[in-house]
C-alpha cells in the first residue's frame, strides 16, 4: 500500500512541475513578444514624428517663399503705381515742350534796344505765358535745364556739331541750340547743343583725384616744413629791410 501511494504522489509531483516550467516559458514569451511590440511602436512613433517635421519643413519653407513673392509683388506694384503718376503724362508733356520752344523763339527775336511800347508789352506778356508754362509743367515734376558750359553727356545732351574753340576744354558745352527737359529722374527731352572741340582735354573722374590726393598728406609732414623756412627766412629779410629804411 505505502508503495502505491508513493507511486502515485511522484506523477503528481512532476505534473506540477511541468505547469510551472509551461507557466514561466509562457511569461517568457509573452515578455518577448511585448518586447518586441514595444520596439515596432516605438519605430512607427518615430516615423511618424520624422514624417510630421519634414511636412512642418515644407510648410514652412512654401509660407516664407509666399511672402517673399507678395512683398515682391507689392513693391513692383508700388512702384509702378508710382511711374504711372510720374511718368504717365510724358507723352503728352513731350508733346507740350514745343509750346515753350516757341514762346522762348519770340522772347529771343525781340531785340532789348526796342523801345516800342506796344512790342515791349507784348514781349512782357509773352514773358509772363513762358514763366507760367514753365511753373505748370515743375508742379508736374518736369523741369528744364541749360547745359551751357558744362561737360557733354550722351544721356542728356544730343551733340549737333563740334566748334573748333581751344580756350576752353575739349568735350565742353558751347552752344545750347534747344533746351533739355528732364521729369523726375528721366530725361523727357535731351538738349540740343554744340561741342567745343580742339582745347585741352577735361580731366577723367574728380573722385581719382580725390583719392589721390590724401596720399601726400600722409608724407606731407616733411614738405610744409621746407615751406615754413623759406617762409620764415623771407620774414627775416623784411624787417631787415623795414629796420635799415628806418635807420
Amino acid at each position: 500500500m505505502s508503495d502505491e501511494k508513493k507511486s502515485s504522489e511522484i506523477p503528481a509531483e512532476t505534473d506540477a512541475a511541468d505547469e510551472n516550467a509551461g507557466a514561466a516559458n509562457g511569461e517568457a514569451e509573452t515578455a518577448d513578444a511585448s518586447g518586441w511590440a514595444g520596439g515596432d511602436e516605438a519605430e512607427r512613433v518615430a516615423a511618424v514624428i520624422e514624417a510630421l517635421q519634414a511636412e512642418n519643413n515644407e510648410l514652412k519653407d512654401r509660407h516664407l517663399r509666399a511672402v517673399a513673392e507678395m512683398e515682391n509683388l507689392r513693391r513692383r506694384t508700388d512702384k509702378e503705381v508710382r511711374d504711372a503718376s510720374q511718368y504717365g503724362i510724358a507723352k503728352f508733356a513731350r508733346d507740350v515742350l514745343s509750346i515753350g520752344d516757341n514762346l522762348q523763339r519770340a522772347i529771343e527775336a525781340v531785340s532789348p534796344d526796342d523801345r516800342d511800347p506796344g512790342l515791349k508789352a507784348l514781349l512782357e506778356g509773352v514773358q509772363m505765358t513762358e514763366r507760367e508754362l514753365l511753373n505748370v509743367l515743375q508742379r508736374h515734376g518736369i523741369e528744364r535745364f541749360e547745359p551751357m558750359g558744362e561737360r557733354f553727356d550722351p544721356n542728356q545732351h544730343q551733340a549737333m556739331m563740334e566748334v573748333p574753340d581751344p580756350s576752353v576744354p575739349n568735350g565742353t558745352v558751347v552752344q545750347v541750340m534747344q533746351t533739355g527737359y528732364r521729369i523726375g529722374e528721366r530725361v523727357l527731352r535731351p538738349a540740343l547743343v554744340g561741342v567745343a572741340k580742339g582745347g585741352p582735354k577735361q580731366a577723367v573722374p574728380a573722385p581719382e583725384a580725390e583719392s589721390v590726393a590724401p596720399a601726400p598728406e600722409q608724407g606731407g609732414p616733411a614738405e610744409p616744413e621746407p615751406a615754413q623756412e623759406t617762409g620764415q627766412s623771407g620774414a627775416g629779410e623784411e624787417p631787415g629791410g623795414s629796420v635799415n629804411r628806418t635807420a
